[in-house]
């Protein structure tokens, strides 16, 4: 098992509070010969859906030396797990998710912002300290 990313309770705590209910505390993604582990998988409890939504969330912290290298490095992560994804469990959604700091400090820049958006990644943007949900980004 991997090492849980160091905002991993508090992402988990966001997500229950905005209503989530944790389906796996680690997420085997397990695709022919390869097994890879997201952070958290989540479905809604909303009483208004038909049809349960079903996320799987990896956790991201972007406390390394660079920022750009651990984007490079959350990215591919992602791209693979989406891919995967797709052929094991196409009816989830994948989400990054970061802390509201590295947010506006380092996702609000335009190179990150046109990778993002090109690539089509999806985000969770929360609170720390408060452990709530900021921001969906899709």
């Amino acid at each position: 098992m991997p090492t849980k990313d160091v905002y991993h309770h508090q992402a988990k705590n966001a997500l229950i509070k905005a209503g989530w209910t944790i389906t796996y505390d680690t997420y085997q993604i397990k695709f022919r010969e390869i097994k890879l582990y997201a952070d958290l998988a989540a479905k809604s409890m909303f009483a208004a859906e038909r049809d349960q939504q079903q996320i799987i969330v990896e956790v991201k912290s972007f406390l390394g030396a660079s920022r750009v290298r651990d984007f490079e490095a959350a990215l591919g992560q992602y791209i693979l797990y989406r891919l995967y994804l797709l052929q094991i469990f196409p009816e989830a959604v994948l989400y990054m998710a970061i802390n509201d700091a590295v947010y506006r400090s380092f996702f609000l820049k335009s190179a990150i912002q046109f990778a993002v958006t090109e690539l089509g990644i999806k985000l969770i943007v929360f609170n720390v300290e408060q452990e709530v949900i900021v921001q969906w980004i899709s």
